[in-house]
């Protein structure tokens, strides 16, 4: 287990973007109520990635704006072997309702998600203090719920991923995490009441949607020449070449892109004129990369100039997705399949995760520089980059999925297709927004402010405020009113 080192931010950065009297009201009324509350306690969040995933880029947003507000939310990561990520890899594709792959999930990978959290606990306990609030993210640390629950801490189960049905899939899973959480949990916290089992009871049940860091290097404004530079150095695009392109990371400082993809192409990089439909996902069966591109080739090419970047994280560098490097593998074979003028207008894109603010700056420019940005997911359970790019004024193209149903207002903020393996419908949606500019400019421009009105992290932190409040007072009632709490 290690920390994750995090810097203080200030809240009121956000007020370039965040309405001001919803920044005062968090600094002035909802942070002082939290320092009183925890009386010189932390929130501790626990998961298993420092980088790479929505989870990671949402506590890198979230913590560091606690710690500025008075807050301490330090942030530890699991260690485990490869067969731990396995087991849990198997529990992400059937709580999305997935078979994945044939691996089993019973008592031997109980036992194994119970030996890390046995293994990984005396040393977070070393770390914790008596009325600590302890925040276990996703299902990789579940299993150190009942450990902690013995030693009297309040515990918070967030889970960021789910579908809106059940079938066998998702049953096996939920059975699986049944008997590590329920019990020892104080308070559920999900993006979606849907995807919560319906043994968990419905008082201790709370909904946050999930928030960009409008300010992050991945969300920050860049100018046309800092876009261009980055990806023309990291080898995207082919263009000019322009001096010293950069961007400003959270210490404020500016530094300049030198970051190189690894690119799979036929042929040479596009243009800046060429128009650019983009999908930035990890390799994940449930992203569904092989259908975009499928659904490129059969349904836009015929119809635009566009070409298609399928953009991931390198596949070495995430350590809680085994999944990826087979998932890119077979992509680039039927990739190969192509014939040579379609193969020479998609790009399989792997950006390095050495430099994540960097990885997230590039991100950014690719998604600026994009006509349309799709996410067409088989399940999602909420969807980042749908948000991200939105903030940046782009036209989506996504599936009617999971939170992205909560984001996007089909045809106002966004294109929803309503069966995400429809690959003509899905065809049909990208050429009308490469074709239709005014139309693409107006969907962008509502998908920004929607944004701004609903997935901007006042709005998160203002809600955890009322969940770990609850947290601590249940936990109090449930170890009879214990003095050493603290919770005075």
């Amino acid at each position: 287990m290690f920390e994750v080192k995090l810097s203080p931010r200030s809240m009121t950065e956000l007020a370039s973007v965040i309405p001001p009297v919803r920044v005062y009201r968090l600094v002035e009324d909802v942070a002082p109520e939290m320092r009183s509350r925890l009386s010189g306690h932390e929130i501790v969040n626990i998961n298993s990635t420092a980088s790479g995933g929505g989870v990671a880029e949402m506590l890198h947003v979230l913590l560091p704006l606690c710690i500025g507000v008075g807050v301490p939310a330090p942030w530890f990561v699991i260690e485990a072997e490869p067969e731990f990520f396995m087991t849990t890899k198997r529990l992400h594709n059937r709580i999305h309702g997935n078979r994945g792959d044939t691996g089993p999930l019973n008592d031997v990978e109980l036992g194994v998600m119970r030996g890390v959290a046995e293994r990984e606990a005396p040393e977070l306990i070393e770390e914790l203090q008596v009325g600590d609030v302890v925040i276990l993210h996703d299902p990789q640390p579940a299993g150190l719920a009942k450990i902690l629950h013995a030693e009297g801490y309040p515990i918070i189960w967030r889970c960021h991923v789910g579908v809106d049905f059940d079938n066998e899939y998702t049953k096996q899973a939920w059975d699986f995490l049944r008997p590590l959480l329920e019990g020892y949990v104080d308070e559920y916290v999900f993006t979606r009441g849907s995807y919560a089992p319906d043994w968990i009871p419905r008082e201790q049940l709370r909904i946050i949607k999930p928030a960009i860091d409008p300010l992050a290097p991945k969300n920050q404004e860049l100018s046309d020449d800092d876009i261009l530079g980055a990806l023309t150095v990291s080898g995207i695009i082919a263009g000019p070449q322009v001096s010293d392109p950069g961007f400003k990371r959270s210490d404020g400082t500016r530094s300049t892109f030198d970051m190189v993809a690894d690119i799979v192409r036929q042929g040479p990089p596009p243009g800046p004129e060429v128009p650019i439909v983009v999908q930035v996902s990890r390799w994940d069966p449930l992203k569904d990369m092989a259908g975009v591109m499928r659904g490129f080739v059969e349904h836009v090419v015929p119809h635009t100039d566009a070409h298609l970047m399928l953009v991931g994280p390198s596949v070495t560098s995430v350590s809680d997705d085994p999944e990826g490097e087979q998932i890119l593998r077979d992509i680039t074979a039927e990739w190969r399949n192509l014939p040579a003028e379609v193969s020479s207008r998609v790009h399989l894109v792997s950006l390095p995760m050495d430099d994540p603010e960097q990885n997230g700056a590039l991100v950014n420019a690719i998604q600026r520089h994009a006509a349309v940005v799709a996410q067409k997911s088989l399940a999602e359970g909420f969807g980042l980059t749908v948000t991200e790019a939105m903030f940046k004024s782009k036209p989506v193209v996504a599936s009617a999925v999971g939170g992205i149903i909560d984001q996007i207002v089909d045809g106002e903020s966004g294109v929803l297709v309503h069966d995400p393996r429809d690959l003509a419908e899905f065809g049909r949606a990208v050429t009308r927004l490469l074709n239709d500019e005014e139309l693409a400019e107006r969907i962008g421009a509502a998908a920004k402010q929607r944004v701004i009105d609903y997935f901007l992290p006042d709005s998160s932190l203002d809600q955890w405020n009322e969940v770990v409040v609850t947290a601590m007072s249940r936990n109090r009632l449930n170890t009879g009113e214990r003095s050493e709490v603290g919770l005075q």
